[in-house]
């Protein structure tokens, strides 16, 4: 970071946790209230479809992009690295974390100018806060449902982002070595 920084003097340096999930058809079970004694049925679907959702947060604002897509691979990865360098304003520019799958380091990858990549060590995934975002949305949002189709896991991946406001995505990625006195 410091060294982003040295080099860019009169720019804004962003700090950006990146990651990404699959979501489908066959969900989790998360736990329910329910009255003493009962055993309360919840949905659980067993089809085969799913998608990947590429999300980027910055811990320090609570700021977040996230999108779907149907396959994860190197092309998907470039296109979410384009529209994240589009959010980025003139004189900004972003250091973007992130774990060291093939698809984040592929030769035909090419990062935006304005986005520097840090890679994790490998398996460390409680260094990412975004692997929070992801256990909080199967706990609240993906969990005991059932989707149709791809386009409604899609909507379900779109819908369940915007319910997201940045306070709640501060306090689900809050983590004191992130942003110190927080």
């Amino acid at each position: 970071m410091n060294r982003v920084r040295a080099s860019r003097p009169r720019t804004k340096v962003r700090l950006w946790f990146q990651d990404e999930a699959r979501f489908g058809q066959q969900g989790t079970l998360t736990a329910v209230w329910a009255i003493k004694g009962s055993r309360p049925t919840v949905v659980r679907q067993n089809g085969r479809k799913s998608i990947w959702i590429f999300a980027a947060v910055e811990p320090a604002t609570g700021w977040s992009l996230a999108m779907p897509f149907r396959d994860v691979n190197t092309a998907t990865m470039q296109a979410f690295l384009d529209a994240a360098a589009s959010k980025l304003h003139r004189r900004e520019h972003a250091v973007m974390i992130l774990d060291g799958a093939g698809w984040h380091s592929a030769h035909k990858l090419r990062w935006p100018r304005r986005i520097t990549p840090l890679f994790l060590p490998p398996y460390s995934p409680e260094l990412n806060p975004v692997e929070r975002l992801w256990h909080w949305l199967r706990e609240h949002h993906w969990s005991n449902r059932t989707y149709a189709d791809e386009q409604a896991l899609v909507e379900e991946a779109v819908r369940s982002h915007r319910t997201l406001r940045r306070t709640d995505i501060r306090s689900i990625r809050r983590t004191r070595w992130i942003t110190p006195g927080d």
